[in-house]
């Protein structure tokens, strides 16, 4: 599969989901980029902390809450993806409203839900 992935809210941790996404996207031959607050790599996906270089990306899957989304509104809106999945946690009305009126799709589910039920 071509379609790239951004992990936004990555974590080095290895007990949170944005780390077990990352490991789940790339099983599922899904290519992946990350941002988080600290660089650093995982499962061989290097985590920057700014959005520098990000391109061609299909889906963003978003694990921040929606405080920490505001600073991505426009670079989101920029890369033009074709969705952002609001996981658990980040639901966020305010930015379903502008993703909508720049026609990206906006999903509230579990990215990792819909890789093991294969509706990803």
């Amino acid at each position: 599969m071509n379609k790239k992935t951004l992990v936004l809210g990555a974590s080095l941790k290895t007990n949170r989901y944005s780390n077990f996404v990352i490991h789940k996207l790339l099983n599922h031959d899904y290519k992946v980029m990350a941002v988080g607050q600290r660089s650093g790599e995982v499962a061989g996906v290097e985590i920057k902390t700014d959005m520098i270089d990000v391109e061609n990306i299909d889906t963003i899957t978003l694990y921040l809450n929606p405080r920490r989304q505001q600073q991505y509104y426009d670079q989101i809106i920029a890369l033009k993806p074709n969705r952002v999945i609001f996981n658990p946690g980040t639901e966020n009305p305010e930015f379903y409203t502008l993703l909508e009126k720049a026609d990206i799709q906006v999903e509230v589910a579990c990215t990792l839900v819909l890789l093991s039920t294969n509706q990803y």
